[in-house]
């Protein structure tokens, strides 16, 4: 099941945890011993944040302030107490194009506030940079990956996707999204809407619909849309909320393979395709 998420229904509730792990099979021996290797946290987040010239640098830094204030406020500390392990590990890059990103924080625990605000100043610290074309099947295909190299066990994996425009770069994105969720990967979504539609940018109209029906999925997955520049920061840290927390969001979405998807999942190729012949 996926949800659409308001931005203040989880701010209100966000320090609440919630939702069951799904039970799995015993592991062999090998399993086990590599398991009891790896510190159990409750969740692996991979923070993937686009950096596409469509992104002005106000809402690159924005994004940034906000994904670093996100980690260290009081409501994201709270919900980490409430895990049953109190532990996330996060990782976090930024891409654009289908063979370019870049790990901005690779691995990092965070079990309190001095390991968040450890990880919030790596993340500020680093100096903004733009790139060309959008590619989120390439920020999927390169996150999957990443779980493999985590020294850490999540009871649940998740990718967390922010972006302002539809892909038009790279594979199809439906693949790429199927392809992490046969995984138990769970992806979640934060569109950035804060900018009328326009030729210059491949903004297009609906881009929540977009990441609902082409870009996120598994269970509990969820959409969180930033129409508001004001409510930027505000977006994010109730997003890191659920992740974290695992709440429940406040209204159903009916997923993808249910239904057409009210846009296409192609329409980004389509764009640049129509525009610019290649």
């Amino acid at each position: 099941m996926r949800w659409y998420v308001s931005i203040g229904a989880v701010l209100v509730a966000g320090v609440m945890a919630g939702g069951d792990v799904a039970g799995v099979a015993a592991p062999g021996p090998r399993a086990q011993l590599a398991e009891q290797a790896a510190a159990s946290v409750d969740v692996e987040l991979i923070i993937a944040v686009d950096v596409s010239y469509s992104m002005d640098l106000d809402e690159l830094a924005v994004q940034r302030e906000g994904y670093a204030q996100a980690i260290v406020s009081k409501e994201f500390l709270q919900a980490l107490r409430s895990l049953p392990n109190g532990k996330v590990a996060i990782t976090y890059f930024e891409w654009a194009a289908s063979n370019d990103q870049k790990i901005i924080i690779p691995w990092r625990l965070i079990d309190g506030p001095e390991s968040a605000d450890a990880v919030a100043e790596e993340i500020a610290r680093t100096p903004i940079r733009r790139a060309s074309r959008t590619s989120i099947s390439g920020a999927i295909n390169f996150a999957v990956p990443l779980f493999d190299e985590s020294p850490y066990r999540g009871l649940r994996r998740v990718i967390d996707i922010s972006g302002d425009g539809p892909n038009n770069n790279g594979a199809p994105v439906a693949p790429a999204r199927d392809a992490a969720l046969a995984k138990g990967i769970v992806i979640n979504g934060l569109p950035i809407m804060v900018k009328e539609p326009s030729y210059s940018t491949m903004d297009i109209d609906n881009l929540d619909f977009y990441y609902e029906d082409c870009v996120i999925g598994g269970p509990g997955s969820f959409v969180v849309a930033i129409k508001d520049r004001d409510k930027f920061k505000e977006a994010i840290r109730a997003k890191l909320l659920l992740e974290v927390a695992s709440g429940t969001p406040e209204r159903p979405v009916v997923p993808a393979a249910e239904k057409e998807p009210r846009v296409s999942c192609l329409i980004g190729e389509k764009i640049w395709q129509d525009r610019w012949g290649r």
